[in-house]
This record gives structure tokens, C-alpha cells and sequence, in this order.
């Protein structure tokens, strides 16, 4: 009895502890430290895996506010990419040492806790280097990872609590999100994703049509897609088996995906100019792909025997999405000062956006999630919000909204523009279908990472979500 005393005091005492361990009392790169707090340090979870996460208060009433939980996708990319380019309080500038406050940023009315998800992403880390992982897995960890974040910080166990995410947080969130739901002691209020993958199907189908409405694929081959990969008007180019189809598809992944385009947002340069999906960089090899598009198309598969067996024969691997720069954010993140505010663990690897050994070895269970969304909309009582950047072709917005539809919800109200207010004054955000107790909203001229192209629209959107206000 005195043992399993002496542990629960343990316990506790660690539960109170630990947040002062980990406050992050000065962050360089800053002018001025700001007035909410920020924590940073790891969350424990099974198998002896350590997810950092990085915590930032509101900067309204923090106990009161919501806590907003955000994974970025991949697999395998770090969420610090996106408090550090996206909805953070403070953004990276260019030269990879200074940030600047951000008048955009989500903690002006929520506590935004960002997760590096799974281990081996970002400074996350496991004990035994093993990265190898799944769906299931990640969704365990995470709400491993939440539950033992709560227990650090009881103080806002009651507060509202939302899930978001983006890109292959898609999948992550509702998947999360059916865990959560189960669990009485967490008050869950609801789920926001942002381009999201939500059925492979629905995204390579409607990927076709998006880059032959954008002008992308020209006349002669979208006839030789509609002959060879189309009947009786319905077109598959997911699973679609016909040699011909076959080969008019790879035209379009050589377009989509290896021409030069910015896969993240149609209308914007590449930065850094275009590269090879695969090269050496001093020694290093560079991955330029994340994999996710046509999985069931032969090229995309010798592709990726490809990208294995180049990376099992470098040491060093590193994995970059196309036309972005990640340069300032490594930079930053890899400097020893900041480590040592973020209280990053020496066992961390060096942090870098994207791990090539977890997106390599990622086994991809789920290839849609509407049994997650529908079980979180017959429960009556969560918000869920699918949102697109509508120039953004790694997870366009015509399959998210053929998925939103999918799930034949009622109609509450019927297709719209919405509104926000910029610089210029008021604006055509983009538009908004709204169901009983989900709504599907497209961000005009945005790409896939929303609060990057459009902060001010982004934070409108976000706004309304979090206070169940119109959009």
C-alpha cells in the first residue's frame, strides 16, 4: 500500500512539475518575448515513443478558450511547420534566426497545441529507432499523447476541445477523432481539416478533372481519358485496369506531379526553382514526393520501390515536399539555442520537415475515412468542417467536396459565397455548402496550406468555426 501510495505521489507531483520544466521562458529570434506563455517538451506514449509537442496559450483567456489540437500530414511531416508558417504567433522570416509576430495568428483566440506526429517525425523520437507505423498506431498515439498532455495541464481538461489538421491530417483527425469521441473525460466539440485526404478514390478521380479544367492536359489527351478510361459517362481513374487508360494516366502524373508545377498551389513559382523528384544534394539523397496520389497506378509503385531503394543505400535521406522552402524553419529549429529553449532532447535526430524513414515505411490502412465522419455526425453533436484552398492539387477541393457529399447529410444551407474582412475591405472568401452538422468551404486563390496563402480569410473561417458563428 505505501508503494502504491509513494507512486500516485509520484505521479502527481510530476503532473504539476512538469509544465514549469518545460515553459519556454525565452525563444530567440524574438524582439520581444511575448505575453502568453508557451511550453514545449514531450509527451510520453506507448512502446517507449516521446512525441514533442509545442504549446502556446491564448492570447485572449486562455482558461476559457478552446484547446485546439493541429497535426500537419505527410505521412511523416512536422506540425512545427505549421505553427512556424502557418496560424503560429510568430512565423519565420528568411533568414532562417528571426520571427515576427504573426496579426493572424490562431492563439489570438484558442491554445493551440502543436504535435510532432508520429515518432520519428520532427524531434519526436523512440527509444528503440524503430519508425516503422501505421494508421491505427498514429491514431493511438495521439490520443495517447493528448490524454498524458491533459494530465500535465488539468487546468484545461474542461475547456472545449477541437481537432484539426491538414493535408494527410485528413486521415489522422477523424481517426483521432473516433477514440476521442469514446472517451467522456475529454469535451470534445469538434473537427476542422484543412485539404484534406480523405478518400483516395475520390481525390485521383477528381485530380483528372481539375488539371484538364485548369488547362493543364490539352484536348487530344482528355479525349483518349474519356475513351479509354470512361463508360456510360463514369469515369475511373482510380482503379481503372485498361492498358490504354493506364498509359494516358502516366501522361497526367508527368504533368501533375513532375513538369514543374507547384502541386501545392497551381498559380504560385517554385521556390528554388524546379528540381528532380530524386536527387543528391552533398551527399545526401532528396526525396521530393509524399506519395500519396494514383497508389494504384504501376508507376507510382515503381516509383516508390524506387525511392526505397535509394534511400536503404544512402545513409542520410531527406524528404522535401515539391516547391517548398524548408530551409528557414531547419535553420532555425537546428540552432542549439533554440533547442535548448525548446527543451529538445539530445536523443532527437536533427529536425528537418519531413522524415523520409517514416513516410517510406508508412502502411497506409485507411483509403477513406467516411465510416470515421459518419459515426462523428450521428452522434449530433460535434462541428466538422472541410475546408480547401481551391488552386491546391495534392488534395484538390472537388474530391473533398464529392466526399463531403458522399455523405448525405441534410442540406441546411445550400451553396454560397462567404464573406471576410481584409485590407481592401470586405472580400469573397470563397464559398460554403453547409449541412445539419458539417459544412464544406473552399478558400478562394489558396493553395494547400490555407493560413500560409491566406492568413486573414484563414483566421475569418477559423473564427467562426471555433464560435459556431455562419460562415
Amino acid at each position: 500500500m505505501q508503494v502504491l501510495l509513494c507512486y500516485f505521489l509520484v505521479c502527481a507531483l510530476a503532473a504539476h512539475a512538469a509544465p514549469q520544466a518545460d515553459q519556454v521562458t525565452y525563444l530567440p529570434g524574438l524582439q520581444k518575448q511575448p505575453s502568453f506563455k508557451q511550453y514545449s517538451g514531450y509527451l510520453d506514449v506507448a512502446d517507449g515513443k516521446h512525441l514533442h509537442y509545442w504549446f502556446v496559450e491564448s492570447q485572449n483567456k486562455p482558461s476559457s478558450d478552446p484547446l485546439v489540437l493541429w497535426l500537419n500530414g505527410g505521412p511523416g511531416c512536422s506540425s512545427l511547420d505549421g505553427l512556424l508558417t502557418e496560424h503560429g504567433p510568430f512565423l519565420i522570416q528568411d533568414d532562417g534566426a528571426t520571427l515576427q509576430y504573426n496579426p493572424y495568428s490562431w492563439n489570438k483566440i484558442a491554445n493551440m497545441l502543436y504535435l510532432e506526429s508520429p515518432a520519428g517525425v520532427g524531434f519526436s523520437y523512440s527509444d528503440d529507432k524503430n519508425y516503422v507505423t501505421n494508421d491505427t498506431e498514429v491514431s493511438m498515439n495521439n490520443y495517447l499523447a493528448l490524454k498524458q498532455f491533459l494530465r500535465l495541464f488539468p487546468e484545461f481538461s474542461s475547456n472545449q476541445l477541437f481537432l484539426t489538421g491538414e493535408s494527410y491530417g485528413g486521415i489522422y483527425i477523424p481517426t483521432l477523432a473516433m477514440r476521442v469521441m469514446e472517451d467522456a473525460s475529454l469535451n470534445l466539440q469538434g473537427v476542422a481539416v484543412g485539404n484534406g485526404m480523405s478518400s483516395y478514390e475520390l481525390n485521383d478521380n477528381s485530380l483528372v478533372y481539375f488539371a484538364y479544367y485548369h488547362g493543364l492536359l490539352g484536348l487530344q489527351l482528355w479525349t483518349e481519358l474519356q475513351t479509354f478510361c470512361c463508360v456510360n459517362a463514369k469515369c475511373d481513374f482510380y482503379s481503372n485496369k485498361n492498358p490504354n487508360c493506364t498509359n494516358s494516366l502516366s501522361e497526367v502524373q508527368t504533368i501533375v506531379y513532375s513538369s514543374g508545377l507547384n502541386i501545392y498551389n497551381l498559380y504560385a513559382s517554385c521556390p528554388g526553382g524546379v528540381h528532380e523528384r530524386v536527387s543528391v544534394e552533398e551527399g545526401q539523397l532528396v526525396i521530393r514526393d509524399l506519395g500519396n496520389w494514383f497508389l494504384n497506378h504501376p508507376q507510382t509503385r515503381i516509383w516508390n520501390q524506387r525511392f526505397l531503394s535509394l534511400a536503404s543505400q544512402h545513409g542520410k535521406a531527406r524528404l522535401d515536399p515539391p516547391c517548398t522552402n524548408s530551409t528557414p524553419s531547419s535553420l532555425y529549429l537546428n540552432n542549439p539555442y533554440v533547442k535548448k529553449a525548446l527543451h529538445i532532447s539530445p536523443k532527437a535526430l536533427d529536425w528537418s520537415i519531413c522524415s523520409s524513414e517514416v513516410n517510406l515505411n508508412y502502411v497506409r490502412i485507411f483509403m477513406d475515412v467516411k465510416k470515421q465522419y459518419l459515426a462523428l455526425l450521428s452522434a449530433l453533436k460535434y462541428r466538422v468542417l472541410i475546408y480547401n484552398g481551391d488552386v491546391d492539387m495534392a488534395c484538390n477541393f472537388m474530391g473533398d467536396e464529392w466526399f463531403v457529399e458522399s455523405l448525405q447529410q441534410h442540406v441546411e444551407v445550400q451553396r454560397r459565397p462567404w464573406l471576410y474582412d481584409d485590407v481592401d475591405g470586405r472580400q469573397v472568401g470563397g464559398f460554403v455548402k453547409e449541412f445539419d452538422n458539417i459544412a464544406f468551404l473552399t478558400v478562394k486563390g489558396s493553395g494547400h496550406m490555407v493560413p500560409s496563402d491566406k492568413p486573414a480569410a484563414a483566421f475569418a473561417m477559423f473564427t467562426r468555426f471555433l464560435k459556431r458563428q455562419p460562415y
